[in-house]
């Protein structure tokens, strides 16, 4: 090898579907192309798609396209139909160095079982807590059996990709093994604070004195936005004139936009407009608890927006409580109310926060990101299965 790698990377979502690991996925393609890998990403073809997807500019990425289905209650999202035996012949006929399965759906498993059972290297990655989503979707006892299903997906890979360190003692603390920490990076130049637009905090009925609030995600019930909502509804008691916005698109958006029409629910926009919305705002709030990274976070920090946010995850990580945000100990709704209100009304709070967050965010660069993946990924190709 001759320090490039020949990688099928395997994903059921990919831009412009709009979630954080279609955004990351997009990113680490285009970093490990401009580093001198191939790479070959199988995932189902896309409504907008033809038989064949466009060729990529560097001629180092190709894609495989395979049949797909909508899932259901998450719009404009896809899980891919089994290919096992498509990608058995395809992958014995021209090996990959490497096979990194992003998701874990049918695409997923019958690639994994594929690439075991030619002898190929395979590692996954983990992005998304499902086991902890089935209890927002009345499904929670099944809860124990789709993590069981997890846990033996990624025991059958040399290596699983995890975001967060605490996620890491998580996981491990439930059985699972040969873990490694791969951490997300923010675009600092498309998320900024020069992307700060007094058109559009006028749009949102604010004035230059008015103070914005925002939550950017999945308008879902597992984001929690009713508590942002009454964090809201505690600073409006203190300060009338503020405006919240909530960008993103999801099942709970028609009952949310009813049922709060003071507040502003855009659905789901261009990432450009997203970073002019983080930007515009002077408050981030977000109370999820489902998050196994946290990318939105990032996101209002490289914006230079504080956040108050629960401790765990990007937040464990890369928030330091009143130095460059507020970390909330996870689940106490009153204290990130509280928070939120504080920083609602303190001026050179939210000014010193904010400055600081967006210097940590510039810290955090894709590029390491992407070597951190290329190198674990060598790794793991060269090891013994």
């Amino acid at each position: 090898m001759d320090g490039t790698l020949r990688i099928s990377l395997v994903t059921e979502t990919w831009p412009p579907e709009i979630n954080g690991v279609a955004m990351t996925l997009g990113r680490l393609v285009d970093g490990l192309a401009a580093r001198g890998h191939r790479v070959e990403v199988v995932r189902p073809r896309q409504d907008h798609e033809g038989r064949t997807a466009p060729a990529s500019p560097c001629g180092r990425v190709t894609h495989r396209l395979r049949p797909g289905t909508a899932i259901p209650r998450y719009q404009g999202l896809r899980m891919g139909a089994p290919s096992g035996d498509h990608l058995t012949r395809a992958w014995g006929s021209n090996p990959p160095d490497v096979v990194h399965v992003a998701t874990e759906g049918p695409l997923g498993f019958s690639a994994l079982a594929a690439a075991r059972r030619l002898g190929l290297p395979v590692t996954s990655s983990y992005h998304t807590n499902f086991h902890d989503y089935a209890k927002h979707y009345r499904i929670g006892p099944l809860a124990r059996l789709v993590h069981g299903y997890l846990r033996g997906f990624h025991a059958a890979t040399r290596a699983t990709l995890v975001p967060s360190a605490d996620l890491i003692e998580t996981l491990r603390g439930a059985g699972w093994r040969d873990l490694a920490l791969w951490a997300r990076g923010v675009d600092t130049r498309l998320f900024s604070p020069e992307k700060r637009s007094a058109a559009l905090r006028t749009r949102l009925g604010a004035g230059p004195d008015d103070l914005v609030c925002l939550h950017v995600g999945r308008v879902a019930p597992e984001k929690d936005i009713p508590l942002a909502l009454r964090a809201f509804a505690a600073i409006r008691a203190r300060r009338p004139g503020t405006r919240m916005a909530v960008v993103g698109g999801g099942p709970l958006l028609e009952r949310l936009r009813r049922e709060h029409p003071d507040a502003v629910f855009t659905g789901a926009l261009p990432v450009a407009d997203v970073a002019e919305h983080y930007a515009s705002a002077d408050l981030f709030l977000f109370p999820s608890l489902s998050e196994t990274f946290g990318n939105v976070l990032m996101e209002a920090m490289a914006s230079g927006t504080p956040a108050v946010a629960y401790d765990y995850a990007a937040a464990r990580m890369h928030l330091r409580h009143r130095i460059n945000g507020l970390a909330i100990p996870c689940g106490d709704e009153a204290t990130f109310i509280a928070a939120a209100v504080e920083a609602a009304t303190d001026h050179a709070l939210r000014a010193r926060l904010g400055a600081a967050a967006r210097t940590t965010a510039e810290g955090v660069a894709w590029s390491a990101v992407v070597d951190r993946f290329a190198t674990l990924l060598t790794d793991a190709s060269r090891r013994a299965a």
